[in-house]
């Protein structure tokens, strides 16, 4: 990533599952983000789901829709955390300041109402050029960075024990 510290290292009684909610309006940044997104979680032996949705702003309501079906589907596999991933370039108008901003106070309710541990990797930009920069796993990683801050934030809820017992009886 962006310094030159050791990838952080993470302890968990048993692997955290993780939704991975990812924007495609900019496939090629996207896929850099995921790349930086996988790598973390494989190293940490975290298993994980990936959802796609059109742009930054259905992001949230993904994560919604997601918390929402448990009430409905008992078997459904909860998620340990979340991690959004996306990508807001400055424009000519203030469309992009509106999704930048909406998106993330979306992110920030879900967190602080149902106590969600979320990595917050949607980058907002003023050029394609800085987004790659930013995206690539092998610049500065901001996809890896929003992982580790996922799995840091579901350590802490283990440490506060607000992790619920896995309401899932068959593997998906």
């Amino acid at each position: 990533m962006e310094s030159d510290r050791p990838p952080a290292v993470f302890h968990f009684e048993t692997p955290p599952h993780v939704m991975i909610v990812e924007a495609r309006f900019y496939a090629d940044i996207a896929d850099l983000q995921l790349q930086g997104v996988t790598a973390v979680l494989d190293r940490a032996g975290a298993t994980y789901d990936i959802v796609t949705v059109p742009g930054a702003l259905e992001i949230p309501a993904a994560i919604a829709y997601a918390l929402r079906s448990l009430d409905f589907d008992p078997v459904r596999r909860r998620s340990d955390g979340f991690i959004a991933l996306g990508c807001v370039l400055k424009g000519g108008t203030h469309h992009d300041e509106i999704v930048a901003f909406e998106s993330a106070r979306g992110l920030q309710d879900l967190t602080l109402r149902h106590a969600l541990a979320v990595g917050n990797g949607i980058l907002t930009c003023n050029t394609k050029e800085q987004a790659l920069e930013r995206a690539d796993p092998a610049r500065l990683n901001r996809g890896g960075a929003a992982a580790e801050a996922c799995l840091h934030m579901i350590e802490l809820k283990h440490h506060f024990r607000l992790s619920p017992k896995r309401r899932w009886v068959a593997k998906q």
